[in-house]
């Protein structure tokens, strides 16, 4: 499993709390750090999940060396209650694109190195490619603006459009630097970073599958299950944030004018004591991937799951 440094790897297996003849989902196998942990630390089973064939093959080793003790299910960890098929005692979730990907110029997630513009974490569906030649520039803004979070959204859109057809990582960058202008280069990351990332983000339906993926863990979490969810941008942890303060019975007060709709529910979630965690120092100085990332962490109680469905993500739009 080389190539792969699992991120925060300590504070999750905190949160965890990893024991014998427990079961645990790893919805986000990819190199399988989290899911090594979890076996090594105690005698328990884990069910992994990955939508990417690949990080399934590749962990075809790990699965016989501790045989019998680990599932590996090629799918969407929004469908881990369904894929799991038991109720289990702990769910970790690591979001975003993997090492494993990032460093593949096959799979096209990165800009590092050229390759096809690709980005998609799964078999199917449309590629980057796809999107940034067919949709309208009035789309691409969005799409850039929305989940990339680029203030230059509308001139990026306008100049993809210009110079289509682009099929590869490298034109697509060298397209978003001219068009962020020379000012740009000034910022600590690259001028198509973000919307490398909003791309990816769109092609893969992120915020949708985390959104149907904290649901999931819900209903497969028993009683004093453990919830730890490791995200890398703002907008991942908003709606981490908000789905475990709702569940907790933390969401916004009501205005005392405003009629209550519907009975208060019982909370489904105790938050932990500390309410994010972030890397540490010495880690992100020996792996600058977890620079960004931050750590939420939640046990289940008794109250049975919502059924209501319920947007987590910040809907405020529009675009510069």
């Amino acid at each position: 499993m080389n190539g792969h440094t699992p991120v925060m790897l300590e504070e999750v297996m905190a949160a965890l709390a990893p024991r014998d003849d427990a079961i645990y989902v790893d919805g986000t196998f990819g190199g399988g750090g989290y899911t090594r942990a979890l076996l090594t630390r105690a005698k328990c089973k884990v069910v992994a999940i990955d939508r990417d064939p690949a990080a399934i093959a590749r962990g075809t080793a790990l699965a016989e060396e501790f045989d019998g003790r680990l599932t590996l299910i090629e799918g969407a960890f929004s469908e881990m209650d369904r894929l799991a098929g038991v109720a289990v005692d702990g769910v970790a979730l690591d979001l975003g694109v993997s090492s494993f990907q990032l460093n593949d110029p096959e799979r096209g997630f990165s800009f590092g190195s050229d390759g096809p513009l690709d980005m998609r974490m799964s078999a199917s569906g449309s590629s980057a490619a796809d999107t940034v030649n067919t949709l309208s520039e009035q789309a691409l803004a969005d799409i850039i603006w929305r989940y990339g979070e680029e203030k230059k959204s509308r001139s990026i859109a306008r100049a993809i459009v210009g110079a289509r057809p682009v099929l590869t990582t490298r034109a697509l960058a060298e397209i978003v630097e001219r068009a962020a202008g020379p000012g740009a280069k000034r910022y600590a990351i690259h001028p198509a970073t973000r919307t490398f990332q909003a791309l990816r983000i769109y092609v893969n339906d992120e915020l949708g599958e985390l959104e149907r993926g904290l649901e999931a863990a819900e209903r497969s979490l028993r009683p004093s299950g453990r919830l730890a969810v490791v995200s890398f941008h703002s907008l991942e942890d908003r709606i981490v944030k908000r789905f475990l303060s709702r569940r907790a019975g933390r969401e916004a007060r009501r205005s005392r004018h405003q009629p209550q709709r519907t009975a208060p529910r019982a909370p489904t979630f105790v938050l932990s004591k500390i309410a994010s965690q972030a890397a540490s120092e010495k880690e992100v100085r020996e792996n600058p991937r977890a620079r960004s990332a931050r750590l939420r962490a939640a046990k289940r109680t008794s109250a049975p799951a919502w059924t209501d469905s319920h947007t987590f993500a910040d809907s405020e739009g529009g675009h510069a």
